[in-house]
């Protein structure tokens, strides 16, 4: 065989061998794209996505959309051609896998750690909202988790509200860890708690009229968890995780499912806010869609996925959308045509941003700079 043959075959071969292996060769990446959005003044699957009970709420009209990301799963691996065509893509985000999922963390403990981020994304948004509104908000310190095989498993239950340890009223989770740890691994902790009980609805409930005493055993750190830090492998420990939860005047549901993470917050409370307030709609009828994390004093925390965030906000008709100001930087190297970015630190930096938009003075909105 001539030489120029054997080299064109030889170079042929090869490449077909690195296009075999680009395609069967999985990388460590996870793919983004943009989600359903959902608007928080209407109605998913036939019931509102905020609903009132117990206080006046009012008719409201326009859009405060919160926006998601659709994730591939734990497990997923793509080939480098889909991770390179991902790459390629406006509406595609390849990120390293360990960004989204944590070494080692499957489906499952992340649809888990999702929701429980979500619940306390409305109970922030909810307690937000309220405080912005000047209506007072309470609170309790309760019992968030139990640990499996723990001394306290079938004694405490998540949501008990703690009102004392060993008769000492406590109203912090400092307070609740100190008392425990003075005890001797193998000593018993008194609890004074006001059993949680769940209604028809599902709603959480103090049991009429209860307050009850739960002896607890304790044992060392280590004995629950191998990998415990040295200086806290010895202390007392009853296997319970506590927290603080909020209470409300009157309730005020969020209705969504199968939507998991933080980055909602600052819409939920937006929404809450028009729900409540008389007089007009805060958009104007207009169309407006963001994101952000929110924490019980209305600030506005930075998210993940904004660039597909703002893909989903523009095909769902969007014309503004609140971006968190530790995202601009991001958010402005791609802006989808017709979208408004408006750089948002608080609730009430959004709530006056709303304002400027039903009085048609949109070119005085902050906004995040190129």
């Amino acid at each position: 065989m001539p030489r120029r043959s054997a080299t064109m075959l030889a170079a042929t071969l090869l490449l077909i061998a690195l296009l075999c292996v680009s395609v069967l060769m999985k990388v460590p990446y996870t793919e983004m794209s943009p989600g359903p959005t959902y608007n928080t003044l209407g109605s998913q699957g036939g019931k509102p996505v905020i609903s009132v009970s117990g206080h006046e709420s009012y008719p409201t009209t326009g859009h405060l959309n919160m926006t998601t990301v659709q994730v591939t799963g734990a497990k997923y691996e793509p080939s480098l051609v889909n991770a390179v065509v991902g790459w390629l893509r406006d509406d595609v985000l390849v990120v390293p896998h360990d960004n989204v999922y944590p070494k080692g963390q499957s489906d499952a403990e992340a649809k888990k750690q999702n929701a429980e981020e979500f619940a306390s994304s409305e109970d922030s948004a909810r307690t937000a909202a309220l405080k912005q509104l000047g209506v007072p908000v309470g609170s309790e310190l309760i019992v968030k988790s139990v640990t499996a095989g723990a001394p306290a498993e079938g004694k405490l239950h998540a949501g008990d509200q703690i009102v004392a340890v060993d008769g000492t009223p406590v109203a912090s989770v400092d307070q609740v860890v100190a008392a425990v740890v003075k005890h001797k691994p193998g000593e018993s902790v008194v609890f004074t708690v006001v059993p949680r009980v769940k209604d028809a609805a599902g709603n959480v409930a103090a049991t009429p009229g209860t307050r009850t005493d739960v002896a607890v055993p304790t044992v060392r750190a280590k004995d629950l968890d191998p990998k415990a830090p040295a200086e806290r492998a010895e202390l007392a420990v009853v296997g319970i995780g506590t927290g603080i939860r909020h209470t409300y005047p009157f309730q005020i549901d969020i209705g969504l499912q199968d939507v998991g993470g933080p980055s909602a917050g600052l819409m939920f409370s937006l929404g809450i806010i028009d729900k409540l307030t008389p007089g007009g709609d805060l958009t104007g009828g207009r169309f407006v869609a963001g994101t952000g994390t929110i924490d019980d004093d209305g600030k506005v925390g930075p998210i993940g996925g904004i660039s597909m965030k703002l893909i989903a906000a523009r095909d769902a008709g969007a014309e503004y959308f609140f971006t968190p100001s530790s995202n601009c930087a991001e958010a402005t190297k791609n802006i989808p045509s017709g979208l408004t970015l408006i750089k948002t630190d608080t609730l009430d930096g959004a709530m006056k941003s709303l304002e400027q938009i039903r009085s048609g003075q949109a070119s005085a909105l902050p906004s995040c700079a190129k």
